[in-house]
Formats: C-alpha cells, sequence, structure tokens
C-alpha cells in the first residue's frame, strides 16, 4: 500500500511557501524601484542646501559643501578649478549687486554606488538687482555633480556646469 497524501501535501507546501517568498520578493523590489532610496535623497537634499546657501550669501556655509580636493568646470571658467576659486562665480555676480531671488532645481538623474554619487539637473535662476525688484534672468544651466561620502557626510568631489542648448535642455 502506498501512502501519497503526505507527500502531496509535503509538495503543496512547498509550491505554497515558494510563491509565498517569490512574492515577498517581487513586491519588496517594486517598494524599492518605486521609492527614492535614501542616499538619493541626501543627494538632493545636499543640492537645494547648495542652492539656499547662494540665495543666503553664505559663502562659508556653501564652501563647506565642497571636498578639499574639488575639481570641476564651471561654465564660467574656460578651465577647469579647485575649490579655491568655488565661490568666484557667486561673488562676480553680488558685484555688480546682484542677489539670487529665486531658484527651481529640476532633477534629471542621480546613481548612487557605494560612497560615491552623481546627480544630473536643470537650474532656473532669477537674479535681482540687491534691494529691488529688478529681475536680470531667468537664467538656466545644466549642472553635474559628483559627490563623496566621507564620516556619513557628503560633499562635492567633481562637477561640471553649461548653458542649456537652444531648445532650453
Amino acid at each position: 500500500m502506498i501512502r501519497t497524501t503526505p507527500f502531496v501535501g509535503f509538495r503543496v507546501s512547498h509550491a505554497a511557501m515558494f510563491w509565498t517568498i517569490a512574492c515577498f520578493f517581487a513586491c519588496s523590489a517594486l517598494a524599492v524601484a518605486a521609492s527614492p532610496s535614501k542616499d538619493d535623497a541626501q543627494i538632493w537634499s545636499s543640492e537645494k542646501e547648495y542652492w539656499e546657501d547662494v540665495k543666503a550669501n553664505d559663502l562659508e556655509k556653501y564652501r563647506s559643501l565642497w571636498h578639499e580636493d574639488f575639481l570641476g568646470w564651471p561654465s564660467v571658467s574656460p578651465n577647469p578649478l579647485g575649490k579655491s576659486h568655488i565661490t568666484d562665480w557667486i561673488t562676480t555676480q553680488t558685484s555688480k549687486g546682484l542677489k539670487l531671488q529665486s531658484y527651481s532645481i529640476e532633477p534629471l538623474a542621480v546613481h548612487v554606488t557605494g560612497d560615491v554619487a552623481i546627480d544630473h539637473y536643470r537650474i532656473t535662476m532669477s537674479w535681482t538687482k540687491a534691494g529691488t525688484s529688478e529681475a536680470a534672468g531667468p537664467e538656466v544651466t545644466r549642472i553635474t555633480h559628483t559627490w563623496i561620502r566621507i564620516d556619513g557626510r557628503w560633499q562635492i568631489l567633481g562637477g561640471m556646469s553649461a548653458p542649456v542648448n537652444a531648445e532650453g535642455k
């Protein structure tokens, strides 16, 4: 006499467990894909901090976002520059009596690999003459930053900015 009931029950139980685990992993993968990671959110938050520092003309706080070994190529320079020149573009604007009135970040992409992140975005800036509402702008620029995390803190290690193309992209 052959007993098949326990065997069939065992197979059903394994099949049910397999599908339960498969569904769990599929749902987990969808949840991760549907929401940005904590690191992604920190990078975008750091970019917003960057622009808030520019708007407040807080050059010391702004400089603290940059790694000591930074090298980047701003659109206003014919050559790449190090950290010692990172505020030049801001002081050029403020020396003309301009102040960043408002900005809007259009996040396009961010990719984090371990302790290195790279982001790409467009920024729309509106500058005004200090003490007036006379606007100079808006100005749209494409920006790429490479961030490095050291001791839990993100800092900009490299970057490049460029004017938008004829279509504003």
